[in-house]
């Protein structure tokens, strides 16, 4: 199923936590939601599950507009919010059923129930107290409660936030199987999170779309602004003769014997560094261009350099 945001604009009062936002996402395509603290991610993500109404504009899943009272539409979308609200007096299953029987009846719930156990992991701890789950696993039934219904859309706010590494992969791998039969959104603040499993990133600040494009496309973004090199020498260069090399912008000191040379336009400047540093009698002992990265995007379209 696909999810259409048209125009949106939400306010708190005098404060406008949304601003116009439109976008798409495709059916069967994992999305990356980013944004800075109080960009308005998680507020978006609430009007599409239909959880808060938008101030004005239009949500639409599969061709059907996202309301208050549209119960059925409801029940095709998973939900999972940043704070995973959990009752931590019931035990794993019993709590899992509980959420079952919102959505159905009789056999379905418990077949339901040992669906989501088999798929989340849940199987050595469902017979605990959820209080007395690690972070990770806590992290599983908020996930398999998403799950529950066997939803179209799945709508992730900050799934892995304070997990450690061994548990985040768990949780990515669990998206990423997810993501192979249903549209998936994704908030994170994770950049490697969104590297590793999203097919497209939407970038939000302020309550406005920065970018949105495919993953690959999004990376490329970096690419036309120039091609930054990472340069180390056999001694120490004469910091002022090479920023004045043609076409170099600005050299800074990286590690050690390494500089990196911001180039001033899009030209690749690795040719006039080293014939600079055999004028200079220097020896290069290498030089590779920076890897673009989803961070460096984040930052540049966010202004938070």
């Amino acid at each position: 199923m696909s999810v259409t945001v048209r125009n949106v604009t939400r306010n708190y009062g005098m404060q406008k936590a949304l601003d116009g936002v439109s976008f798409e996402i495709p059916a069967g395509c994992i999305t990356g939601f980013l944004g800075p603290n109080g960009a308005g991610k998680s507020t978006m993500m609430k009007i599409i599950t239909g959880y808060i109404p938008a101030t004005s504009g239009t949500v639409l899943v599969n061709g059907i507009e996202v309301g208050p009272d549209n119960i059925e539409l409801k029940r095709r979308i998973g939900y999972l919010p940043e704070n995973n609200p959990l009752y931590p007096e019931m035990y794993v299953r019993e709590y899992l059923g509980f959420v079952a029987s919102l959505y159905m009846k009789g056999a379905a719930v418990k077949s339901s129930v040992e669906r989501v156990i088999e798929i989340t992991g849940l199987a050595p701890e469902s017979r605990k107290r959820i209080g007395e789950l690690s972070k990770g696993y806590r992290q599983r039934v908020g996930l398999a409660q998403a799950l529950i219904n066997d939803p179209d859309v799945l709508i992730l706010d900050e799934a892995t936030t304070g997990l450690d590494p061994n548990q985040v992969v768990g949780i990515r791998n669990l998206i990423s199987e997810a993501g192979r039969s249903k549209t998936v959104m994704l908030s994170t603040h994770i950049m490697q999170e969104v590297e590793a499993i999203c097919d497209r990133v939407i970038i939000i600040d302020r309550g406005v779309i920065r970018a949105d494009d495919t993953r690959v496309n999004i990376l490329k973004m970096m690419s036309r602004r120039g091609m930054t090199v990472e340069v180390e020498f056999g001694g120490e260069p004469d910091v002022a003769s090479l920023a004045a090399v043609p076409g170099v912008a600005s050299v800074t000191r990286g590690r050690g014997r390494e500089f990196i040379v911001e180039p001033a336009g899009d030209a690749d400047i690795r040719p006039a560094i080293f014939s600079w540093a055999v004028a200079a009698s220097l020896t290069v002992l290498s030089m590779r261009l920076q890897e673009n990265s989803l961070e460096e995007v984040f930052r540049h379209v966010t202004g938070n350099r």
